[in-house]
């Protein structure tokens, strides 16, 4: 049975101003540039510079609206998803949008040179091959990754030369050709792993003691040189110390991504350009907003001349009115659009200023451990504005210190106690932990345990998960791991 009623809620509506807004605080540098440089092309009635002409007088809404058939613009027909992108994944985690530019030459610049691709194809000339062997090891050469390995079986090699390029081969022919692959330059070049990459690079060099250990070592007990079981190494070679210490350091020498110095060549050249910079003027900071975030802009002189010349007339078509609607809603658009410019700037600037100033000490000397426990709230609480404006500040953009440039969400991190009860930065306690592991005897590195009793004494009581929790956010391995001869 089917019944009607009505039923009653409230629901929380964001204007196309805040959403725009939004959407350009997000916005790094590079990123904003583009968008106004859309917003202009797209909208006659907004233009870029200075307007030289007197103020524009402000039109009354009912001098005009009482001569208009149609309705007020519907906000309504807006698409939110067009400006506001999905929180949990935000913009500028997908896509880099700090290229290189200047004020005078807005082109992006790309990186000559050969490709790696090209390099390895030129060296296949010299041998002599076959129609088929050749593109056998053409395919070979496009299925080497920008580190230089061939990271797929040879089965899937051979089953993809036939659908592909209707080449029939069988395993031993696509290792023949793979051998002669992997005598191109780079050495260690087309290897299917470290093990094999490492071997290739140590047959090429002219032979000695320590090199044919170190290839003995690596081709019977990898696992356990990868894995630094040094005593293991040095009963199952009856080698001494230093022979041993001198088979790491031939292999330490080797390069463990032979496509390095190529992959990427061709790539765009990215650089960072900073959304604010921080200068030490007479031992007081000084913030300034990149002056690329500030554009100059103005109504069309012309759009608004439009709308007196309709105020002004005597009979008014129905082509008048639906023309005047039509400027009156890009005037709209072009005020709103330079109203959310000037919003953004003052929030950029507010939020930067509430961060330097609780970050003060760190900008006056550079210690890191300077740095003050800080997360989003504070500053937001600071400031008046939601925590959500304050992360889509911190997360996409950088600002420019005398000890160089940084991401803000980097002057970010929570607190811990020490042994005075005093909150401290984690950023603090990672550095003073990086100190101490730099510092250990190489031979005899801290174990996590000793690691969570050094910081104790120092001050700082942290359990040893914490300790290992650290030690991975800074990329340290474990003790075993750090290990020298």
């Amino acid at each position: 049975m089917l019944k009607q009623h009505l039923n009653f809620k409230l629901s929380q509506k964001l204007s196309p101003q805040q959403i725009q807004l939004m959407k350009l605080i997000q916005l790094p540098t590079q990123a904003f540039e583009q968008k106004l440089k859309q917003e202009i092309e797209e909208n006659p009635a907004l233009e870029n510079g200075k307007d030289e002409s007197d103020e524009f007088d402000e039109f009354e809404q009912d001098e005009y609206d009482d001569s208009l058939d149609s309705e007020s613009i519907d906000t309504e027909d807006i698409n939110i998803d067009e400006y506001l992108s999905d929180d949990e994944t935000p913009l500028y985690k997908t896509q880099v949008n700090n290229y290189s530019a200047d004020d005078d030459d807005k082109s992006i610049p790309y990186a000559g040179g050969t490709t790696f691709n090209q390099h390895l194809k030129s060296q296949l000339s010299t041998y002599h091959l076959n129609e088929q062997e050749k593109i056998i090891a053409e395919f070979l050469i496009g299925s080497i990754d920008e580190s230089g390995y061939i990271r797929r079986e040879v089965e899937d090699i051979v089953d993809d030369l036939a659908f592909t390029q209707n080449v029939f081969t069988d395993n031993k022919e696509i290792l023949k050709l793979l051998k002669i692959v992997q005598q191109f330059d780079p050495a260690g070049v087309a290897a299917r792993d470290l093990k094999e990459c490492l071997i290739l690079q140590l047959n090429r060099k002219k032979q000695k003691p320590s090199r044919t250990i170190a290839i003995d070592i690596l081709e019977t007990a990898f696992e356990s040189f990868a894995k630094k079981h040094y005593k293991k190494l040095l009963q199952k070679f009856n080698i001494s110390e230093v022979e041993l210490r001198d088979v790491i350091l031939e292999i330490e020498k080797l390069n463990p991504k032979p496509g390095g110095s190529f992959a990427g060549s061709n790539k765009i050249a990215e650089q960072i350009v900073p959304d604010f910079t921080i200068r030490i003027v007479d031992g007081e900071l000084d913030l300034t907003l990149n002056a690329r975030n500030a554009p100059e802009l103005h109504v069309s002189a012309t759009y608004n001349n439009m709308l007196r010349g309709y105020k002004d007339t005597t009979k008014k078509t129905k082509s008048q009115k639906d023309a005047v609607q039509f400027i009156k809603q890009k005037l709209d658009a072009a005020k709103w659009f330079i109203d959310a410019i000037k919003q953004r700037q003052q929030t950029l600037l507010l939020t930067m200023n509430a961060i330097m100033l609780r970050q003060s000490e760190y900008f006056l000397t550079g210690d890191e451990r300077k740095l003050k426990p800080m997360i989003l709230k504070d500053i937001a609480d600071k400031i008046a504005m939601d925590v959500s404006t304050v992360s889509r500040v911190a997360n996409s953009k950088y600002v420019s210190t005398p000890y160089g440039t940084k991401l803000i969400k980097e002057f970010f991190s929570e607190s811990m106690k020490n042994d005075k009860g005093e909150d401290v930065s984690t950023r603090e306690i990672k550095k003073i932990l990086e100190t101490v592991i730099e510092n250990e005897d190489k031979k005899k590195p801290f174990t996590d345990d000793k690691l969570s009793e050094i910081l104790k004494e120092k001050g700082y009581p942290i359990a040893r998960r914490t300790i290992a929790k650290y030690r991975e956010q800074l990329d340290i391995p474990v003790a075993r791991l750090r290990k020298k001869l």
